[in-house]
């Protein structure tokens, strides 16, 4: 067993039994770098990425390849999802390097901590052009003994390449509807209209931009809107049997899946196929919300309430193996063998409908099988998108045992993962934690409170998520750029600070800031919040129009600013008829807060009538005769 078995990262755990000397990322490894002057070989990947499992089998497990390792270099093993600071700088360097970048990310850093060479997956012999993993090894240390001075001088070039994103200045320039509209028509060139989504294979779930033309509306949008979400859930990507979404597909199809399943993808995708059904009414999107949370709150919850990160694409080595079937097995069971579709190694993927028996009778084979490994961490940013979609599903379906899992939920991410200064920790596993959290954290999480609230009528949540975010503001807030750095004014300092800016494949900080910003200034009309809300967008706004599959969520916080303000306050019970009547549609354009409280401006003064619940309904806190029926709302 090497250092990485004191680690509560279940990828790091999966190396523990490596040859390779592995240090988890911190000072004994930087220090002994320094000590013996050596190069540091940085691994970064993650528990349910199939590269890196290859990789690990292929070259980290081998005895000769380890010892040359441990011979020229301090190896270090990263976690992506723990420490995505690292993962930021790592992939920014491999990029910028190569041009591509990928998991695992393998990248050579000068003892103090430079990149100044990088790749990704080198295979155990030469192949398709890319060199074996030990010629790399070779050729670096080589590079280090006789050309370090090219090396040192190549790493100061790179550093001062890198975070380029963070070097961005908020422009003064108008933040117009003409934005949104080049999205249109930029969303609508990057189309695929035969099977839905945008671009070309690999495909992935394009949940920000579905919520952004949700948020347009109009038949084009809602045209593109229903045929990518048709042919996400047709069966592959979708899983039919067990409900939820696999990683992507490697075909135009949305059919042949990579396997993994991740909190994050299912997240959104409940919020998403939930706001389709409520703009739609189509009762098939209702279903894939319902088989979704279901697979969720069945597979994914961990002790204490929360939900873990990931389950790996490969069962037994195998990818796909607990998903597939053989049409042996499939006869066997008498079903309808035109549901199949050929997969490898002779077994099959399910696509097609299947009735709600077939799927209990299905998942009850399956779950004999061998099943996928779990990363039960439990990640703050992952859970806060997760609360937020669960909460509103309990809310709009009536589930009030859902309800209870995302109370549970929202209890969980504020205990054990909130810091004795206030700020959300990372992750947690079997009661170890982390570490201080990052942006994502602080903004996912204070989303998902926001939802909770509404959810619930309790207040409670609405000041917890005002409370995370005047945390963020004064940990991640650029005062001279405008924006948020990835990491932490007080936390590790990197060869170069980075913002996160980019809405594939989760919303980026920045932008979910942005929304939680201008949602919470609107409740409390605070004009200092709304204002940095609109930095971030002026930092962002040269790209939207130009590249809206890539700032998808922060064009949804850009309608949100273009749009008439608009209140909601509701003093009572949120369950009752004229609350829920107010809560109905599909208005990401409101905010809303429910009362009775004098904590928060907007509810301020704001009480039931003749004893029953009053919906308040305003426009920048100018507000309309309170309403207690439903038949009120329209007048």
């Amino acid at each position: 067993m090497n250092r990485l078995a004191e680690s509560s990262s279940p990828y790091l755990l999966q190396h523990a039994e490596n040859p390779v000397d592995w240090y988890p990322w911190g000072e004994e490894a930087f220090a002994r770098a320094r000590a013996e002057d050596r190069p540091l070989l940085v691994s970064v990947g993650y528990s349910s990425c199939h590269w890196c499992h290859v990789m690990e089998h292929e070259s980290f497990s081998d005895s000769a390849t380890a010892a040359l390792q441990n011979e020229l270099f301090v190896n270090v093993k990263v976690d992506r999802e723990e420490r995505p600071d690292v993962d930021a700088l790592t992939m920014e360097a491999c990029v910028t390097l190569t041009g591509q970048g990928g998991w695992p990310t393998t990248v050579f850093l000068t003892p103090d901590g430079r990149p100044f060479y990088a790749g990704t997956y080198f295979p155990p012999e030469p192949r398709h052009g890319i060199p074996a993993f030990r010629q790399v090894l070779h050729a670096v240390a080589e590079a280090w003994r006789e050309r370090r001075g090219d090396l040192e001088a190549q790493a100061e070039r790179l550093v001062g390449a890198l975070g380029g994103a963070a070097r961005l200045e908020a422009g003064d320039e108008e933040l117009s509807p003409g934005l949104l509209e080049a999205a249109d028509r930029a969303l609508a060139r990057d189309y695929e209209p035969a099977f839905g989504g945008f671009g070309v294979a690999p495909k992935f779930p394009p949940s920000s931009a579905i919520e952004l033309l949700l948020r347009r509306g109009g038949p084009e949008a809602l045209g593109m809107v229903r045929r990518t979400l048709d042919g996400m859930a047709a069966g592959g990507l979708y899983d039919v049997v067990g409900g939820g979404f696999h990683r992507y597909s490697v075909d135009a199809r949305w059919l042949v899946p990579h396997f993994e399943k991740m909190l994050y993808d299912n997240a959104l995708l409940v919020s998403a196929y939930l706001h389709a059904w409520v703009v739609t009414g189509d009762d098939r999107y209702r279903g894939i919300v319902e088989q979704t949370v279901e697979y969720l709150l069945r597979e994914m919850r961990v002790e204490g309430g929360g939900l873990a990160s990931a389950q790996d694409a490969d069962t037994d080595g195998v990818e796909g193996l607990t998903y597939t079937w053989t049409p042996a097995e499939w006869e066997e069971l008498g079903l309808d063998g035109s549901l199949l579709e050929p997969f490898e190694h002779g077994r099959a993927i399910v696509r097609g409908e299947l009735d709600g028996a077939t799927k209990t009778r299905l998942l009850a084979v399956r779950s004999t099988r061998p099943q996928p490994f779990r990363d039960d961490k439990a990640i703050a940013s992952w859970n806060g998108l997760a609360l937020a979609a669960l909460a509103e599903a309990a809310r709009r379906l009536d589930r009030a045992d859902w309800l209870a899992a995302a109370v549970g939920l929202g209890g969980f991410l504020l205990d054990p993962l909130r810091g004795e200064d206030g700020r959300v920790l990372r992750s947690v596993r079997d009661g170890r934690v982390s570490g201080s959290g990052f942006l994502d954290d602080h903004a996912n999480v204070s989303h998902g409170l926001l939802e909770l609230h509404v959810a619930t009528g309790d207040v409670r949540w609405l000041l917890e998520a005002r409370r995370i975010v005047d945390v963020a503001v004064d940990l991640f807030a650029d005062e001279e750029r405008g924006g948020f750095f990835l990491a932490p004014r007080d936390g590790e300092e990197l060869a170069a600070r980075t913002k996160d800016l980019d809405d594939e494949p989760i919303p980026s900080g920045n932008s979910m800031m942005a929304s939680v910003l201008l949602r919470l200034g609107r409740l409390w009309g605070d004009e200092e919040l709304v204002g940095r809300g609109e930095r971030v967008l002026r930092l962002l706004a040269p790209a939207l129009g130009r590249a809206p599959r890539h700032f998808s969520w922060a064009l949804c916080a850009l309608a949100l600013h273009l749009s008439p303000p608009r209140e909601l306050a509701i003093a009572g019970d949120v369950g009752a008829d004229v609350a829920r009547a107010a809560l109905a549609g599909f208005s990401p354009e409101t905010v809303v807060a429910v009362g009775p409280s004098d904590d928060v401006p907007l509810l301020a003064g704001k009480g039931l009538v003749d004893g029953a619940t009053a919906v308040y309904v305003c426009e920048r806190f100018a507000c309309r005769a309170p309403v207690t029926r439903p038949d009120q709302l329209g007048r």
